[in-house]
């Protein structure tokens, strides 16, 4: 396993996930002066595990997060561990399933991978996997913005995409992109073993990765804005996936 950079995860809603799950803890930090239910399940949570808790002023608490929206909570965690793609497959085997993975080509923004991590987990998506260099990590905001979704869908970090890619198929895997040309998405069938990619912000799909994908998707658009934000996009796709996966009867 690879770790990050040790972090912290603020967040009510975050924090009580973190507090149900494995994650190792170091230490809890709770702003000074609050009283409300979510803070004492977090404070209940923190000490059957007994994990030290401290009592610290909001300044304090400001400074530690650098500014960010902590809700009168803060966790200091160990590092976020990253999955093995084998552990990704293992997943899938564990929920009697067909792999459904996402691949994602140097998301930069924290938020869109919290988000995708968010719809990932709701939708069933049994790993995600993101490279070791130019993008983004399992961060402290990614963490907030995943609303406890990162605690539940593994993520794997490779040196190479494409070979991973490559690897994917090897094993029997689809491999589908997103394109402003392709198939429309609403015709995409995921039955089976698949993984989604999706591009960079800006970029989209490198040219190397693109021609590794077997089919290439496209979310039609009539409006005046020809761009959908990252996240939304992978939303879309994710639950077309989980729609062919799980067709109402």
């Amino acid at each position: 396993m690879n770790n990050e950079q040790p972090e912290f995860i603020i967040g009510r809603h975050p924090a009580v996930a973190a507090l149900k799950s494995d994650q190792e803890i170091n230490k809890v930090f709770i702003q000074k002066g609050l009283k409300t239910d979510a803070i004492s399940q977090i404070i209940k949570l923190a000490k059957d595990r007994r994990l030290v808790i401290s009592n610290v002023p909001k300044t304090k608490l400001d400074q530690m997060v650098d500014h960010q929206n902590h809700q009168g909570v803060a966790l200091a965690v160990a590092a976020y561990h990253y999955a093995t793609v084998d552990d990704l497959f293992e997943n899938a085997a564990q929920h009697d399933e067909a792999p459904f993975f996402l691949i994602l080509d140097e998301l930069a923004d924290p938020h869109n991978l919290g988000s995708i991590l968010r719809t990932a987990d709701a939708a069933g998506v049994h790993g995600i996997i993101i490279p070791k260099r130019r993008a983004v990590g399992l961060t402290s905001v990614v963490a907030k913005t995943s609303t406890g979704a990162i605690e539940h869908v593994p993520v794997a970090r490779v040196t190479n995409l494409v070979q991973t890619a490559n690897e994917l198929k090897g094993r029997g895997v689809w491999l589908f992109g997103t394109d402003m040309q392709g198939t429309d998405y609403r015709h995409w069938d995921a039955q089976g073993p698949v993984a989604l990619v999706i591009g960079n912000e800006g970029k989209g799909i490198s040219q190397l990765l693109k021609k590794t994908c077997d089919e290439m998707l496209t979310i039609p658009m009539i409006g005046h804005v020809q761009s959908l934000n990252a996240s939304v996009a992978a939303s879309l796709l994710i639950y077309q996936g989980f729609n062919s996966r799980h067709p109402l009867k």
